[in-house]
Parts: structure tokens; sequence; C-alpha cells
């Protein structure tokens, strides 16, 4: 078998593709639309006719701003608040899709490749390119995995997802490019360049050895990320991203801090200025760090790298971003990009153990996790909006990843990364099949939306399961991480095991306050006058591909349990 070490060329490779090949996708969508504006428009014969003649006034068709929000329950807090005033009906009518829609699936195929090809040459350790900037090890491989997997998911479900938001009039080209509608292009153009974008820093952030290069790639992150949350140009949404920018910025100043601190260690200690910021190298020399200064660092990092993760105590922006964002970039952002930014964390916290002995991360870890559950459970009890209850949610589930890093066991380890990524697919499965029913709907409102089973019986199925996934019952993989960390807790010693059982107490609260909820949308009658509407096959299957992948790993965790192990073996405290 050839190893990835005796071919250099070949580790290079497999280590850029993944942040290269979104990089070049996004290129394409930029230079695709940039030809479409300096196409001239044809307008045709018939078209300008229509434009002379006069528009008479159907006063039946004809539906105000007031009247839309009557009529599909949508509100100022929800997505559904962005009808057209005076827009006919009749007009909205479905458009086909451009093929180019689909190219934005090359990305994480090419993410998926790269792993596997990897996944088979870390069993002897990691394989570095690029004097060690670009490093692969288990944990690198398994985050690729689940990056690309979630990718699968969202990047399939927008087409339909913005073939809604067209028919819909919400996304046009005033909504998407901040001028009136040239071109179709331009519409989805802007979109999937940013997704492309985004892809690629997730991956750098997972593939890079250089804890600077980590900070740039998940800065990176938070910009294109930005422009995604404000996708749709409404107030809320414009609002939500600022939050988002302003929030998160403070977090990411705070890791830059954090980042310059543990430099300053690994200076004073010897280290070479090329390699002070270079994982594996720090962790070799790790218990020759001044303990003041990195505690210091490490404290700064986890507070700034916890606000991207969702934790307190800069955790404001999720709730507002999530619920604004088009809903196939919050699945990626909630189901990967959270857990991205713990996978940093993670690896900050093995230098941390190493350097200052297990109490130290053990407690900030464990303390942030129960605040952070609590919150969430407490929101999701007065939750009214169906897909800030989802972002809620993902609150609650990075603080039981945060409480697994903090029992720091390989049972704890090894769930904690299997929990990211049942998480991610049953969180980007249920994020997609929220934007359908904003489309069938018409709003965000929980207490709008009744009779879900009755009236789309496949879409509400396929979200009751990912509900059901994120409840944590079998055969998803929720229901076995979430049993390994409850062992792991109870077996860690006794002021773990109270913890745990704080935790577990308070997951009960969530799991009642959001099976309470899902079941009220499922469940009931159909609305007097609503009738089954026709389903659309390409909406669904990347839905089911998702449930499946987060069943199977439940059920079986296949060729991927040795990588498991060894991603787990790679945070163990040294």
């Amino acid at each position: 078998m050839l190893h990835l070490s005796q071919e250099p060329a070949l580790t290079a490779l497999l280590l850029t593709a993944p942040v290269a090949a979104p990089l070049v996708v996004a290129a394409g969508y930029t230079l695709t639309g940039l030809a479409a504006q300096r196409r001239p428009r044809p307008v045709s014969a018939a078209r300008r006719e229509e434009t002379r003649r006069p528009q008479p006034v159907v006063k039946a068709a004809v539906v105000s701003r007031g009247t839309a929000r009557a009529m599909t329950g949508a509100d100022d807090k929800g997505e559904g608040d962005d009808s057209v005033p005076g827009k006919p009906v009749a007009a909205v009518r479905a458009r086909g899709r451009h093929p180019a829609d689909w190219a934005g699936l090359t990305s994480p195929v090419v993410i998926l490749a790269c792993a596997s090809l990897l996944a088979a040459d870390v069993d002897d350790g990691a394989v570095a390119a690029y004097s060690g900037l670009l490093r692969a090890d288990a944990l690198t491989v398994w985050m690729l995995l689940v990056i690309g997997a979630v990718a699968l998911i969202a990047c399939a479900s927008a087409p339909s997802y913005l073939s809604g938001e067209r028919d819909a009039d919400r996304a046009t080209g005033r909504t998407v490019m901040g001028v009136p509608p040239i071109e179709r292009s331009r519409e989805w153009g802007s979109y999937h360049a940013l997704v492309q974008v985004f892809l690629g820093a997730m991956c750098l952030a997972v593939v890079t050895a250089n804890l600077g290069v980590l900070w740039v790639a998940i800065e990176a992150t938070t910009i294109v990320t930005a422009f995604l949350v404000g996708h749709r140009r409404t107030r809320m949404s414009v609002e939500a991203a600022w939050k988002y920018v302003v929030i998160c910025s403070a977090g990411i100043a705070l890791a830059f801090l954090g980042t310059v601190l543990v430099y300053y260690a690994a200076r004073q200690a010897g280290i070479a200025e090329a390699w002070a910021l270079d994982w594996p190298t720090l962790l070799a020399h790790a218990d020759q760090l001044d303990p003041a200064v990195t505690r210091l660092g490490i404290t700064l990092v986890v507070l700034g790298y916890g606000a991207k993760a969702g934790l307190v105590p800069l955790h404001a922006w999720l709730p507002d971003a999530h619920s604004q964002a088009p809903a196939p970039v919050s699945a990626l952002m909630s189901g990967v990009l959270l857990s991205v930014a713990f996978a940093a964390l993670l690896r900050y916290r093995v230098i941390a153990d190493a350097a200052l002995g297990v109490d130290f991360t053990r407690v900030l870890l464990a303390g942030i996790a129960l605040l952070t559950l609590a919150l969430a459970a407490g929101l999701l009890l007065a939750q009214r909006d169906y897909k800030r209850m989802l972002a809620y949610s993902s609150m609650e589930h990075m603080s039981l990843i945060a409480l697994a890093a903090a029992i720091g066991s390989p049972l704890a380890l090894a769930a904690a990364l299997l929990h990211i990524a049942g998480h991610g697919l049953a969180k980007a499965t249920a994020f997609c099949a929220s934007g359908q029913i904003l489309h069938l709907r018409g709003t965000t409102k929980i207490g709008r939306v009744r009779g879900l089973l009755a009236r789309s019986p496949w879409l509400g199925a396929l979200f009751g399961l990912a509900i059901v996934a994120l409840l944590g019952f079998p055969p998803f993989s929720l229901f076995a991480s979430e049993l390994g960390i409850a062992r792991a807790g109870f077996a860690a010693g006794s002021g773990l095991g109270w913890t745990t059982a704080a935790a577990l107490l308070l997951v009960l609260v969530a799991f009642a306050a959001l099976a309470t909820r899902a079941t009220r949308m499922l469940l009931g009658p159909a609305r007097k006058g609503d009738a089954a509407v026709a389903e659309s096959p390409s909406a669904l299957w990347p839905l089911v591909l998702g449930l499946l992948a987060c069943a199977a790993l439940g059920i079986t965790t296949g060729p991927l349990g040795d990588l498991l192990t060894q991603a787990a073996t790679v945070l163990e405290r040294p």
C-alpha cells in the first residue's frame, strides 16, 4: 500500500485541495456573475409592447404588506416578513433552476474524497506539507469528513431553497446584489461564491498546524458569513449581521490576544520564531511554557473561540444570525462552524493541560458548559420561533461537547467527536427543512404552523425525525454520544459526577421544550383551506441523506471506528 509520507506531492495535493477547491468554485461563480453584468439584456418586442400597455388594477390579486402578514402569519421577527407590496399573487410562478446551482456540490465531494484518502494514512501518525504549515492527523480528517458531509446536505438543498425564495420574491436581484435585477446568474452567483469561500476558510482552519493561520481562517469565516447572514437585505437580517460582526469580532480579538500571549510564552521558552505557533512544537515543549502567561492566554482563547462556538458569555449573536440567514447557511453555521471553532479550543486544551495540569481547563470548560446549557434550556422554554429554537438547541449541544472536553477521558473525547458529527448532520437536516417550512407557511412562528404532517407529509416527517435525532433518541448517533458523555462523567469522580448530573437535568428541560414545540408544529389537522402540497424530490433527498448518515453513525461507526479512536487519542491529555 502506498503511504502519503512516501509521496510528498500527493500529500500536498490532498491537504491543499479541500481549501483550494471551494475557492476555485467561488472564482467561477464570481466570473460568471461579472460576465452576466457586462452582457446586455435583450428586450423582446412583446415585452416592450407589454410595458407600453396600461396595466389593469386587479384588486383581488393584489396583496399589500399588511394583508400578506395576516394571510401568512409573518411578522417583523421572522423571515416571512418580506412580502412585496402590491405584488400580484398570480405573478409568482415557478422558475427553472440554473445548472450552475448544482456546481456547488463539487466542493463537498472534493473535501470528502480528500478526507477519505487521508484517513488511510493517518494510522501511523500525522502527514504534513509546506514545511509543516498544513498538517493532517486523525482529528483533522474527522473534521474534514464532518465539514464535507454537512456541506453536501446544505449545498444540495440550496437550489431548491433559492428557487423558493425567488418564487416568493424574497431573493430578487435587489436583495442579493443591492441593485435592480439584471440577470438570473447575478442572483445565485453572489450567494454561492460566498458559501464556497466559507467552506474554504473552515477547511483551512482544520488542516493548518499553525495557530496564527488558524486564527486568520476563523476570522475569515466571520467576514464571509456576515454577508451571508444579511443576504436578504431586510431590516432584521442586516441588524443580525451587524450584531454577528460586532460580537464575534470582540471574541476574535480576545482570541488574537490569547494567541499573542501563547506566542510570547513560546519565545520565552526558547522556541524558534518560525515554530512558536506550530501546534506539534508547542505540545512537545508545553512543560517549558510560563504558567502565568499561558493561563491568561488560554483563558482569552477559550472566551474568544467560545464566542464562535456559541458558548457564554459572547453567545448573543447566535440566535439572531441563525434565524435570519438563509436556511442552508444556517445549516453550515450551526452544523460545522460552531464545531470548527470548538476544534480550535480542543487543540489549545491539549497544550494547556500539558503546561498547567488538568484542573485549570476542566474547571473553566465545565463552568462554561453548565452556564451555556442553563441559558439555552431557559430560552428554549420561552421560544416561539422555530429557527431560533434550533439555534438555542445548538447552544445546548455545544455545551455538552464542552462538558465532554472538560471530562477529558478517552470515552468522553470519542463521544464528543461523535456528537460533533451527529449534531452537524441532524442540525443541517433540521435547518434545511425549516427553510422549506418557511416557504410553505410564510412564517417562522411556531404558533402559526400546525398540521405539518397533514399538509406536507414528507417534509413534516423529515423535520420530525431531525428533531427526534436532536432529542437523542436511538438509532441516531446523538443517543450514543450523549450516553457516552454521561457514562464518562459519572466515572470521572465525584466533582464531575455532580456536574454531569446537573447537566442531565438541564438537558431534560431542553428536551421537554423542544419536543413540545415540535409536536405543536407537526401534529393536528391542517388549517381550514390548506390543501396538501406537491413536494419536490430535489428538496427532500438531501434531508433523507442527512438522516440516514446520522442513523448509520448511531448503529455502527463501521470503518470510521478506528479513525474516531485515533482522533480521541490526539486530544488525550499528555
